[in-house]
Protein backbone atom coordinates (compact mmCIF):
# COMPACT_ATOMS: atom_id res chain seq x y z
CA UNK A 1 0.00 0.00 0.00
CA UNK A 2 1.07 3.58 -0.67
CA UNK A 3 0.23 6.57 1.50
CA UNK A 4 -1.27 9.22 -0.81
CA UNK A 5 -2.32 12.84 -0.28
CA UNK A 6 -5.88 13.17 -1.61
CA UNK A 7 -7.93 16.34 -2.08
CA UNK A 8 -10.99 16.26 0.19
CA UNK A 9 -11.99 19.91 -0.02
CA UNK A 10 -11.39 22.93 -2.22
CA UNK A 11 -12.41 26.58 -1.94
CA UNK A 12 -11.51 30.09 -3.02
CA UNK A 13 -11.98 33.75 -2.26
CA UNK A 14 -11.97 36.77 -4.57
CA UNK A 15 -12.09 40.37 -3.34
CA UNK A 16 -15.28 42.33 -4.02
CA UNK A 17 -13.59 44.95 -6.20
CA UNK A 18 -13.78 43.90 -9.87
CA UNK A 19 -11.60 45.89 -12.26
CA UNK A 20 -12.54 45.71 -15.96
CA UNK A 21 -9.97 46.39 -18.68
CA UNK A 22 -11.66 49.69 -19.43
CA UNK A 23 -10.45 50.99 -16.04
CA UNK A 24 -6.91 51.34 -17.43
CA UNK A 25 -7.92 53.33 -20.50
CA UNK A 26 -8.26 56.54 -18.48
CA UNK A 27 -4.60 56.72 -17.43
CA UNK A 28 -2.64 54.39 -19.73
CA UNK A 29 -2.08 54.16 -23.46
CA UNK A 30 -4.00 50.90 -23.68
CA UNK A 31 -7.44 49.51 -24.50
CA UNK A 32 -9.70 46.60 -23.68
CA UNK A 33 -8.95 45.12 -27.11
CA UNK A 34 -5.16 45.46 -26.63
CA UNK A 35 -5.25 43.69 -23.27
CA UNK A 36 -7.58 40.91 -24.40
CA UNK A 37 -5.67 40.20 -27.61
CA UNK A 38 -2.32 39.87 -25.85
CA UNK A 39 -3.32 38.16 -22.62
CA UNK A 40 -6.92 36.91 -22.76
CA UNK A 41 -7.67 38.92 -19.62
CA UNK A 42 -10.99 40.78 -19.40
CA UNK A 43 -11.14 41.66 -15.70
CA UNK A 44 -9.45 41.01 -12.37
CA UNK A 45 -10.13 41.51 -8.66
CA UNK A 46 -8.20 43.90 -6.40
CA UNK A 47 -7.98 43.62 -2.63
CA UNK A 48 -9.71 46.37 -0.63
CA UNK A 49 -7.77 48.94 1.37
CA UNK A 50 -6.39 47.14 4.42
CA UNK A 51 -7.26 43.68 3.09
CA UNK A 52 -4.22 41.41 3.37
CA UNK A 53 -2.93 38.24 1.79
CA UNK A 54 -3.53 36.32 5.02
CA UNK A 55 -7.12 37.61 5.24
CA UNK A 56 -7.90 36.26 1.76
CA UNK A 57 -6.05 33.03 2.48
CA UNK A 58 -8.09 32.43 5.63
CA UNK A 59 -11.34 32.91 3.71
CA UNK A 60 -10.27 30.40 1.04
CA UNK A 61 -9.13 27.98 3.76
CA UNK A 62 -12.50 28.16 5.53
CA UNK A 63 -14.24 27.38 2.23
CA UNK A 64 -12.01 24.33 1.65
CA UNK A 65 -12.58 23.10 5.22
CA UNK A 66 -16.34 23.50 4.85
CA UNK A 67 -16.27 21.54 1.58
CA UNK A 68 -14.38 18.74 3.34
CA UNK A 69 -16.55 18.81 6.47
CA UNK A 70 -13.50 19.44 8.66
CA UNK A 71 -12.75 21.79 11.55
CA UNK A 72 -9.51 23.82 11.84
CA UNK A 73 -8.22 21.81 14.80
CA UNK A 74 -8.38 18.64 12.70
CA UNK A 75 -5.64 20.10 10.47
CA UNK A 76 -1.97 19.32 11.17
CA UNK A 77 -0.33 21.96 8.97
CA UNK A 78 -0.80 24.96 6.73
CA UNK A 79 1.43 25.58 3.71
CA UNK A 80 0.82 29.00 2.19
CA UNK A 81 2.28 29.79 -1.23
CA UNK A 82 2.71 33.54 -1.63
CA UNK A 83 5.10 36.25 -2.76
CA UNK A 84 3.08 38.98 -1.07
CA UNK A 85 3.09 38.04 2.61
CA UNK A 86 1.64 40.68 4.96
CA UNK A 87 5.01 41.28 6.69
CA UNK A 88 8.63 40.27 6.23
CA UNK A 89 7.98 37.95 9.17
CA UNK A 90 6.24 36.14 10.74
CA UNK A 91 4.91 34.00 7.92
CA UNK A 92 1.46 34.74 6.56
CA UNK A 93 0.69 31.06 7.17
CA UNK A 94 0.96 31.54 10.93
CA UNK A 95 -1.42 34.50 10.62
CA UNK A 96 -3.91 32.23 8.83
CA UNK A 97 -3.41 29.66 11.58
CA UNK A 98 -4.38 32.29 14.16
CA UNK A 99 -7.37 33.52 12.14
CA UNK A 100 -8.69 29.96 11.84
CA UNK A 101 -8.30 29.42 15.58
CA UNK A 102 -5.84 26.54 15.15
CA UNK A 103 -3.93 25.89 18.37
CA UNK A 104 -1.97 22.85 17.16
CA UNK A 105 0.18 21.82 14.24
CA UNK A 106 2.58 23.99 12.23
CA UNK A 107 2.44 26.57 9.45
CA UNK A 108 4.91 28.11 7.02
CA UNK A 109 5.11 30.03 3.74
CA UNK A 110 6.52 28.81 0.44
CA UNK A 111 7.91 31.39 -1.99
CA UNK A 112 8.28 30.27 -5.60
CA UNK A 113 6.26 33.12 -7.11
CA UNK A 114 3.76 31.86 -9.71
CA UNK A 115 4.97 28.27 -9.26
CA UNK A 116 4.43 28.50 -5.50
CA UNK A 117 1.27 26.40 -5.29
CA UNK A 118 2.87 23.56 -7.27
CA UNK A 119 5.89 23.67 -4.93
CA UNK A 120 3.54 23.71 -1.92
CA UNK A 121 1.58 20.70 -3.20
CA UNK A 122 4.83 18.78 -3.67
CA UNK A 123 6.00 19.59 -0.14
CA UNK A 124 2.62 18.78 1.40
CA UNK A 125 2.49 15.45 -0.43
CA UNK A 126 5.94 14.56 0.92
CA UNK A 127 4.96 15.53 4.47
CA UNK A 128 1.91 13.29 4.27
CA UNK A 129 3.77 10.43 2.59
CA UNK A 130 6.42 10.34 5.34
CA UNK A 131 3.83 10.49 8.14
CA UNK A 132 4.69 13.97 9.42
CA UNK A 133 1.09 15.09 8.86
CA UNK A 134 -2.30 13.57 8.11
CA UNK A 135 -4.23 16.68 7.01
CA UNK A 136 -2.68 19.78 5.40
CA UNK A 137 -4.26 22.97 4.13
CA UNK A 138 -2.41 24.07 0.99
CA UNK A 139 -3.20 27.65 0.07
CA UNK A 140 -2.19 30.10 -2.64
CA UNK A 141 -2.92 33.73 -1.85
CA UNK A 142 -1.63 36.93 -3.43
CA UNK A 143 -2.02 40.72 -3.29
CA UNK A 144 -0.13 41.53 -6.49
CA UNK A 145 -1.97 44.82 -6.94
CA UNK A 146 0.33 46.13 -4.19
CA UNK A 147 3.42 45.48 -6.34
CA UNK A 148 2.30 47.21 -9.52
CA UNK A 149 3.91 50.17 -11.26
CA UNK A 150 0.73 51.85 -12.50
CA UNK A 151 2.62 53.66 -15.26
CA UNK A 152 3.82 50.40 -16.86
CA UNK A 153 1.10 49.20 -19.21
CA UNK A 154 2.98 45.98 -19.98
CA UNK A 155 2.62 44.66 -16.42
CA UNK A 156 -0.03 46.45 -14.37
CA UNK A 157 -2.92 45.27 -16.56
CA UNK A 158 -2.00 41.60 -16.14
CA UNK A 159 -2.25 40.88 -12.42
CA UNK A 160 -4.99 40.44 -9.86
CA UNK A 161 -5.58 39.41 -6.25
CA UNK A 162 -7.27 36.39 -4.70
CA UNK A 163 -6.82 33.10 -2.89
CA UNK A 164 -7.54 29.41 -3.35
CA UNK A 165 -7.07 26.43 -1.04
CA UNK A 166 -7.25 22.66 -0.95
CA UNK A 167 -7.36 20.31 2.01
CA UNK A 168 -5.12 17.29 1.54
CA UNK A 169 -5.67 14.17 3.65
CA UNK A 170 -3.73 10.93 3.95
CA UNK A 171 -5.27 7.89 2.30
CA UNK A 172 -4.00 4.43 1.44
CA UNK A 173 -3.67 3.61 -2.24
CA UNK A 174 -2.50 0.60 -4.21
CA UNK A 175 0.53 2.47 -5.54
CA UNK A 176 -0.80 2.65 -9.11
CA UNK A 177 -1.94 5.46 -11.39
CA UNK A 178 -5.54 4.52 -10.54
CA UNK A 179 -5.08 5.82 -6.98
CA UNK A 180 -6.75 9.03 -5.91
CA UNK A 181 -4.48 11.83 -4.75
CA UNK A 182 -1.11 13.23 -5.77
CA UNK A 183 0.58 10.67 -8.01
CA UNK A 184 3.77 12.55 -8.94
CA UNK A 185 5.53 15.90 -8.84
CA UNK A 186 8.32 17.55 -10.82
CA UNK A 187 10.11 20.73 -9.67
CA UNK A 188 12.82 22.95 -11.20
CA UNK A 189 14.50 26.33 -10.84
CA UNK A 190 17.24 28.25 -12.62
CA UNK A 191 18.49 31.41 -10.92
CA UNK A 192 20.38 32.58 -14.01
CA UNK A 193 17.12 34.01 -15.33
CA UNK A 194 16.33 36.18 -12.32
CA UNK A 195 16.35 39.46 -14.22
CA UNK A 196 13.50 38.61 -16.61
CA UNK A 197 10.89 38.57 -13.81
CA UNK A 198 11.47 40.11 -10.40
CA UNK A 199 10.46 42.81 -7.91
CA UNK A 200 12.99 45.62 -7.42
CA UNK A 201 12.38 45.96 -3.67
CA UNK A 202 12.96 44.09 -0.43
CA UNK A 203 15.06 44.15 2.72
CA UNK A 204 18.17 45.15 0.75
CA UNK A 205 16.48 48.27 -0.65
CA UNK A 206 14.16 49.22 2.19
CA UNK A 207 11.22 49.45 -0.22
CA UNK A 208 8.37 47.18 -1.27
CA UNK A 209 9.33 47.71 -4.90
CA UNK A 210 7.51 47.10 -8.17
CA UNK A 211 7.21 44.09 -10.43
CA UNK A 212 9.54 44.14 -13.46
CA UNK A 213 9.09 41.74 -16.35
CA UNK A 214 10.60 41.09 -19.77
CA UNK A 215 7.43 39.63 -21.24
CA UNK A 216 8.92 38.25 -24.45
CA UNK A 217 11.67 36.46 -22.54
CA UNK A 218 9.22 34.96 -20.06
CA UNK A 219 7.03 33.77 -22.94
CA UNK A 220 10.07 32.25 -24.68
CA UNK A 221 10.86 30.10 -21.65
CA UNK A 222 7.32 29.31 -20.56
CA UNK A 223 5.82 26.97 -23.14
CA UNK A 224 8.81 24.63 -23.53
CA UNK A 225 9.48 24.43 -19.79
CA UNK A 226 5.82 23.92 -18.87
CA UNK A 227 5.27 21.18 -21.44
CA UNK A 228 8.53 19.46 -20.45
CA UNK A 229 7.73 19.43 -16.73
CA UNK A 230 4.19 18.21 -17.41
CA UNK A 231 5.51 15.30 -19.47
CA UNK A 232 8.09 14.52 -16.77
CA UNK A 233 5.47 14.29 -14.04
CA UNK A 234 3.19 12.22 -16.29
CA UNK A 235 6.07 9.82 -16.98
CA UNK A 236 6.69 9.48 -13.24
CA UNK A 237 3.00 8.73 -12.67
CA UNK A 238 2.89 6.23 -15.54
CA UNK A 239 0.23 8.11 -17.52
CA UNK A 240 0.05 9.83 -20.90
CA UNK A 241 -1.83 12.81 -22.30
CA UNK A 242 -4.54 10.41 -23.46
CA UNK A 243 -5.26 9.53 -19.82
CA UNK A 244 -5.56 13.14 -18.64
CA UNK A 245 -9.03 14.62 -18.13
CA UNK A 246 -7.98 18.19 -17.32
CA UNK A 247 -4.96 20.43 -17.52
CA UNK A 248 -5.24 23.06 -14.75
CA UNK A 249 -2.47 25.50 -15.68
CA UNK A 250 -1.14 28.64 -14.09
CA UNK A 251 -3.39 31.37 -15.43
CA UNK A 252 -0.87 33.91 -16.71
CA UNK A 253 -1.63 34.42 -20.38
CA UNK A 254 -4.06 32.67 -22.73
CA UNK A 255 -1.36 32.34 -25.41
CA UNK A 256 0.93 30.48 -22.99
CA UNK A 257 -1.97 28.26 -21.92
CA UNK A 258 -2.87 27.48 -25.55
CA UNK A 259 0.75 26.90 -26.57
CA UNK A 260 1.40 24.53 -23.69
CA UNK A 261 -1.79 22.56 -24.34
CA UNK A 262 -0.82 22.20 -28.01
CA UNK A 263 2.64 20.98 -27.08
CA UNK A 264 1.04 18.46 -24.70
CA UNK A 265 -1.34 17.37 -27.50
CA UNK A 266 -4.36 18.30 -25.38
CA UNK A 267 -7.42 20.09 -26.81
CA UNK A 268 -8.44 23.35 -25.15
CA UNK A 269 -11.76 21.71 -24.26
CA UNK A 270 -9.75 19.81 -21.65
CA UNK A 271 -8.11 22.88 -20.12
CA UNK A 272 -9.56 24.80 -17.17
CA UNK A 273 -9.34 28.50 -18.10
CA UNK A 274 -10.09 31.33 -15.66
CA UNK A 275 -7.54 33.94 -16.75
CA UNK A 276 -10.26 36.03 -18.40
CA UNK A 277 -11.94 36.68 -15.03
CA UNK A 278 -9.00 36.71 -12.59
CA UNK A 279 -5.93 37.86 -14.48
CA UNK A 280 -2.62 36.50 -13.24
CA UNK A 281 -2.98 35.84 -9.52
CA UNK A 282 0.45 34.21 -9.25
CA UNK A 283 0.47 31.40 -6.63
CA UNK A 284 -3.30 31.72 -6.20
CA UNK A 285 -4.13 31.01 -9.83
CA UNK A 286 -4.04 27.18 -9.81
CA UNK A 287 -6.08 26.69 -6.61
CA UNK A 288 -8.52 29.34 -7.87
CA UNK A 289 -8.87 27.42 -11.13
CA UNK A 290 -9.28 24.11 -9.27
CA UNK A 291 -12.02 25.56 -7.11
CA UNK A 292 -13.84 27.25 -10.01
CA UNK A 293 -13.50 24.10 -12.14
CA UNK A 294 -15.03 21.99 -9.36
CA UNK A 295 -17.74 24.60 -8.77
CA UNK A 296 -18.66 24.58 -12.48
CA UNK A 297 -18.98 20.80 -12.39
CA UNK A 298 -16.08 20.33 -14.80
CA UNK A 299 -13.69 18.60 -12.37
CA UNK A 300 -15.24 15.45 -10.88
CA UNK A 301 -14.08 12.78 -8.47
CA UNK A 302 -11.78 10.33 -10.22
CA UNK A 303 -10.64 12.78 -12.91
CA UNK A 304 -6.93 12.82 -13.72
CA UNK A 305 -5.43 16.34 -13.57
CA UNK A 306 -2.11 17.87 -14.52
CA UNK A 307 -1.21 21.25 -13.03
CA UNK A 308 1.83 23.23 -14.18
CA UNK A 309 3.26 26.69 -13.50
CA UNK A 310 6.30 28.88 -14.07
CA UNK A 311 7.29 32.05 -12.23
CA UNK A 312 10.13 34.28 -11.19
CA UNK A 313 13.38 32.60 -10.27
CA UNK A 314 12.86 31.12 -12.75
CA UNK A 315 10.97 28.40 -10.89
CA UNK A 316 8.66 25.90 -12.54
CA UNK A 317 7.06 22.52 -11.96
CA UNK A 318 4.02 20.28 -12.27
CA UNK A 319 1.83 17.87 -10.34
CA UNK A 320 -0.25 14.92 -11.49
CA UNK A 321 -3.19 14.12 -9.24
CA UNK A 322 -6.40 12.17 -9.36
CA UNK A 323 -9.30 14.14 -7.93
Amino acid sequence: MTRRAIVTGVGHYLPDKVVENSHFESFLDTSDEWIRSRSGIERRHFAAEGQTTSDMAARAARAALAAAGRQPDEVDAILLATSTADLTFPSAATMVQAQLGMTRGFAFDIQAVCAGFVFALANASALIACGQATRILVIGSESFSKLMDWSDRTTCVLFGDGAGAVLLEASEGAGTSDDRGILSTDLHSDGRHRDILYVDGGVSTGTVGHLKMQGKEVFRHAIDKLAATAHASMDKAGVTSADVDWIVPHQANIRIIQGTAKKMQMPMDNVIVTVQDHGNTSAASIPLALSVGAERGQIKRGDLLVTEAIGGGLAWGSVVLRW
